[in-house]
C-alpha cells in the first residue's frame, strides 16, 4: 500500500533535503549546455544526443526495475509526464546548444508563470493577487528580454527563443505532474521522464533529418559514445534529485529553488563566452527571477 507523504512547507526543516536535491538538479541542467555543445562538435546534434543519453538511462532503469514498465503501462496519466518531460528535454537541450545560453535559460524560466496557471488547473491551487503579480512580472521580464533593438513587438524571433519558451511551459507541466503523481513508484516516474526524451526527440530528429534540417547521427566513435554515457550518469542523478524534491515541495516552491539554474548557466556561459550579457538582458532577467522569488512567499 503506497503512502503519500505530505509536502513540507517551504522554509521548514523538512524542506531542506528536497531543496538541496532541486539545487543539485539545477546545477546539472545549468551546466548541461557545455557537454551538449561538445557532443555537437563531434557531429552529434542535440536531438540525437537527447535520444542517446536518455535511451541509455531507459535501458539502465529497465534492467534495474523492470516492474517500472508495468506501472507505466497501466497508468495512463504517467504518459502526460512522458510527453511533458520529453518536450522539456528536447527543446531545452536543443535551445542551449544552438542559441545564446543565458537568453534561452531566462525564457525557459518563465516557468513560474506557467506553474501558476497549471497549478490552478491541475492541483486546484488558488490564484491569488500575489500570483497575478508574479505573472505580470514574468511577462514584463520576457518583454524586456525579447524587445528588438530596432523596435517592434517583443515576440520570439529565433528558433532558440521559441525552444526556451516551449521548454519552460513543458517543465512547469512536468513539475506539476510530479507533485500530482507523487504516490507513484519512483522508478515508474523516472522511466516516464527518461522515456519521454526518447519518444519525443527521436521522431522529431528523424523527421527533421529526413528533410535535411538536421544531420544524421555520426558513425559510432569512442569520443561521443563516452560523452553520452557520462552525461547519462549526470542526467540520471539530476532527474532523480528533481523527482525527490518536486514530489515533496509545493509546485511554486520547486520553481523558486530551480531558478538557481539561471545563476549556474549564466556564470558558466559568461566565463566560457557562450552568452552576450547586455543591460536589457540583465533587467529582464531580474524581473523574471524576481517573479520566481516571489513564489516563495
Amino acid at each position: 500500500m503506497a503512502i503519500e507523504l505530505a509536502a513540507p512547507r517551504a522554509g521548514s526543516p523538512g524542506a531542506a533535503a528536497p531543496a538541496l536535491a532541486l539545487l543539485a538538479n539545477a546545477f546539472v541542467w545549468g551546466l548541461s549546455w557545455w557537454p551538449l555543445r561538445e557532443l555537437q562538435a563531434l557531429g552529434l546534434h542535440p536531438l540525437w544526443a537527447t535520444v542517446a543519453v536518455y535511451g541509455s538511462v531507459v535501458l539502465a532503469i529497465s534492467a534495474w526495475r523492470p516492474s517500472a514498465w508495468r506501472e507505466l503501462l497501466r497508468t495512463p496519466v504517467l504518459w502526460v509526464l512522458v510527453a511533458a518531460a520529453g518536450t522539456t528535454n528536447a527543446t531545452f537541450n536543443w535551445g542551449v546548444t544552438v542559441g545564446d545560453v543565458v537568453r534561452v535559460v531566462l525564457l525557459f524560466y518563465l516557468m513560474p508563470l506557467w506553474t501558476v496557471l497549471l497549478a490552478r488547473l491541475l492541483l486546484n491551487e488558488r490564484l491569488t493577487r500575489a500570483a497575478a503579480l508574479r505573472v505580470a512580472m514574468a511577462l514584463a521580464g520576457a518583454a524586456v528580454v525579447l524587445w528588438p533593438e530596432g523596435g517592434g513587438l517583443p515576440l520570439p524571433r529565433t528558433l532558440p527563443e521559441w525552444l526556451g519558451i516551449a521548454g519552460g511551459f513543458s517543465f512547469a507541466l512536468n513539475n506539476v505532474m510530479l507533485r500530482r503523481e507523487a504516490q507513484r513508484p519512483q522508478s515508474a516516474r523516472a522511466l516516464a521522464m527518461f522515456l519521454g526524451g526518447v519518444v519525443v526527440a527521436g521522431p522529431l530528429a528523424a523527421v527533421l533529418a529526413a528533410h535535411g534540417a538536421v544531420p544524421m547521427p555520426p558513425a559510432p566513435a569512442p569520443g561521443w559514445i563516452a560523452g553520452v554515457l557520462l552525461l547519462a550518469v549526470f542526467f540520471l542523478g539530476g532527474n532523480l534529485a528533481l523527482q525527490y524534491g518536486a514530489a515533496r515541495l509545493p509546485a511554486n516552491a520547486t520553481a523558486v529553488v530551480m531558478i538557481t539554474e539561471v545563476l549556474f548557466a549564466s556564470v558558466s556561459a559568461a566565463l566560457l563566452g557562450a552568452a552576450a550579457i547586455t543591460l536589457p538582458l540583465l533587467a529582464g532577467g531580474a524581473l523574471i527571477v524576481g517573479a520566481a522569488l516571489l513564489a516563495a512567499r
